[in-house]
């Protein structure tokens, strides 16, 4: 079925908002009135749908055919996943699938295509030989995003006594097109011109973090209002005259603009070493040795923040629960977060779900860490929608068909991947009932799922190899397919691996951070890997800044030896790695060395006489605490640290895990397999 030139078009069902079409009316008819010997597309058939943004209607004139029966289509295109019944055998499948990641929400999904022996291009993988995307959405979701929030504004000020020209506002799906939404945000700003903002409002500042295409679509709605850019190192003056003007008795007076402010990593960071400058590239590949900064040196003086940025969990974060909680004690005029990314739970930690297009608002309360779905109250108003670029629904499909009506044909007629040009072969998953080499990584990804603690445990100390050490890898490891290499490498030599740590960058620009723990029987066949790693490491960077994107960042850390005994069949869980840990995590690893009298003395129970080897696991909110005292007693640290939670930073969702005592449940059961004889033991 494969290249027979005949092109479906799927009904979308995830979201009930989801309006958007792969290609317009318009790239239909360019496609099949351009004869198949020159676009590859004979026919064009669509799923009936009532809520597409284009009628059906629309399509039937062009010549395209409305059926639910995609059964004779050889190529079949869709925005988002469809439902694993509409998956056909021997057919090629193009949508944005977020598998190639091995997200294990999705793997029914590519499991499906594989079993039928179909081909998967994502769209997010079509990108340039740079590495630039050539499909994406972003600048609409910016967009969107914005105007969605000054709406969100209005109505806030108007619950806190003020009236402002942002109460016209309606949501960007509120209009029919994004000319009519701009003129919109346009007479908002003429009134602001005119009539001006409260004085007990200003500065109005908005704060843009990031200067990627989201960003650039938000701050295009901003500019349609009066306004004036301002350096992020010349807020606090912009504060400080602010609060003369307030201290002068004109309370009357009124503002007449808004302020904006772009930052980025420099102005969200600062090197822990004061005496070290800034240097972005040291930023990303050793993110570990910058503090935080955007707290002090920008948050105090913004209204809103608009969060644009892409972020992982090896960064800092933007803001901390703790850190707002600080700032609004202190009297912050923060009134706001814009939350384009709608990243719960990342850079700004108190954004902890997402909301829907019809409700996009929420109120946080930091004084007592509360959750809100009204906007009377005390606190800051906080948006995060989710599928954003579907509120401009027909300009986005447009510029999304703009692009891909230029690789349809391609994909609609060949037979062989081999005939592809290269941006499209790249971004080919599956073919054939197998996935395709640059994507071979994934099964290893999924056997050592971060998820489930089960295969956590089963693989931990790297498959029980006697030696390991933990590699520490970041750079553009998925979407220049690096990473691919380095498990080469691993297994070549015949060691194994287990994935402790995974972030993916989901933009082009974004870097990738992984965390291996690396084994060997033999510690000649680990140094070997390491240093093969290392080449590897060291063979993209000479490439210079000619291939700044082939670049990897290595770490390797201590080498550890774990004591293989047949008869140590007793397993010690210590929970916290502080100053009390150490004497007990001693005295433990010493059995069957010290003599039994002295354990006598030491108080410890007869059960423990005959004991010849006792397996000592320490867990601990932060690795470096357990793994030094694995150190100290000279014995090697099991990577249970990943169940619990390896992050500092990320102290809430710990806290909340160990208050729940359906996760500890779980984390008793799931050691129970592994370990029936294993003995918990609480230092107080």
């Amino acid at each position: 079925m494969f290249g027979n030139g005949v092109v479906g078009i799927l009904s979308e069902t995830t979201n009930k908002w989801e309006r958007r079409a792969p290609l317009t009316p318009s790239h239909c008819a360019r496609l099949l009135h351009g004869g198949r010997g020159k676009t590859g597309v004979s026919r064009i058939i669509l799923q009936p749908s009532t809520k597409r943004i284009h009628h059906d209607a629309l399509y039937e004139d062009v010549g395209c055919e409305i059926s639910e029966d995609l059964s004779g289509c050889g190529l079949i295109l869709g925005i988002k996943q469809p439902k694993l019944e509409m998956i056909l055998p021997d057919r090629a499948y193009a949508f944005f699938s977020h598998t190639h990641k091995a997200q294990k929400e999705n793997m029914p999904l590519l499991d499906k295509i594989l079993a039928e022996r179909a081909s998967l291009f994502d769209y997010e993988l079509i990108v340039e030989d740079t590495g630039k995307r050539l499909l994406a959405f972003g600048s609409f979701a910016g967009r969107a995003g914005m105007i969605d929030f000054l709406r969100g504004l209005g109505l806030w000020y108007l619950n806190h006594g003020y009236s402002t020209p942002f109460l016209s506002l309606g949501s960007s799906y509120m209009y029919s097109s994004l000319a009519a939404a701009k003129a919109a945000v346009i007479s908002v700003g003429e009134e602001i011109a005119t009539m001006g903002l409260p004085m007990g409002i200003c500065p109005l500042v908005f704060v843009f973090s990031g200067c990627g295409n989201v960003s650039h679509g938000a701050q295009e709605i901003f500019k349609l209002l009066p306004h004036s850019f301002v350096d992020p190192t010349k807020l606090p003056e912009l504060h400080e005259m602010a609060r003369d003007l307030t201290q002068s008795k004109h309370l009357s007076k009124r503002i007449f603009q808004v302020y904006g402010c772009v930052t980025t990593s420099q102005d969200m960071v600062e090197h822990s070493n004061p005496s070290k400058p800034f240097n972005k590239a040291d930023y990303y590949a050793h993110p570990e040795q910058y503090k935080p900064a955007f707290h002090e040196k920008i948050a105090p003086y913004a209204s809103v923040i608009v969060n644009c940025m892409y972020w992982e969990r090896r960064f800092p974060r933007l803001l901390t629960t703790k850190q707002i909680q600080d700032l609004m004690g202190n009297g912050c005029p923060l009134v706001g977060i814009c939350d384009i990314t709608c990243d719960v739970g990342g850079s700004i930690e108190f954004i902890n779900q997402t909301t829907s297009i019809d409700s996009p608002f929420f109120r946080y309360e930091p004084s007592n860490d509360s959750y809100h779905y009204d906007l009377e109250g005390k606190g800051v108003v906080c948006s995060a929608v989710d599928i954003l670029p579907t509120e401009f629904a027909k300009e986005a499909s447009q510029h999304f068909g703009d692009i891909l009506s230029h690789f349809t044909g391609s994909l609609a007629s060949f037979r062989n991947l081999e005939e592809l040009p290269s941006h499209l072969k790249r971004a080919c998953i599956a073919h054939y009932g197998g996935l395709t080499q640059l994507y071979e990584y994934i099964p290893r990804m999924r056997k050592s799922d971060l998820h489930d603690p089960s295969i956590v445990l089963s693989n931990s100390s790297a498959n029980g190899r006697k030696y390991t050490v933990l590699v520490s890898l970041s750079g553009h490891l998925f979407d220049k397919f690096l990473i691919n290499e380095a498990l080469d490498i691993i297994e070549a030599a015949g060691g194994s691996f287990h994935l402790v740590k995974c972030q993916v960058g989901q933009i082009t620009s974004a870097l990738s951070y992984s965390e291996l723990e690396v084994g060997a029987e033999d510690k000649a066949v680990l140094d070997k890997i390491v240093d093969s790693l290392t080449s590897l490491a060291n063979s993209s960077n000479s490439l210079g800044s000619q291939d700044k994107e082939n670049n990897i960042s290595l770490k390797v850390g201590v080498f550890q030896e774990t004591i293989m005994d047949e008869k140590c069949d007793a397993k010690v869980l210590i929970l916290g790695a502080g100053r009390v840990c150490r004497p007990a995590a001693k005295l433990l690893g010493s059995i069957g060395s010290m003599p039994p009298n002295k354990w006598l003395k030491s108080s410890i129970t007869a059960d423990f006489e005959e004991q010849n080897c006792v397996q000592v696991i320490v867990g601990s909110l932060y690795l470096k605490d357990a793994e030094e005292v694995c150190l100290y007693i000279k014995f090697h640290a099991t990577s249970l640290i990943a169940l619990i939670q390896k992050e500092p930073c990320d102290f809430i969702s710990v806290r909340w895990e160990f208050d729940s005592i359906f996760s500890l449940t779980n984390l008793h059961i799931s050691l129970c397999l592994h370990c029936p004889n294993i003995i918990f033991l609480e230092i107080m």
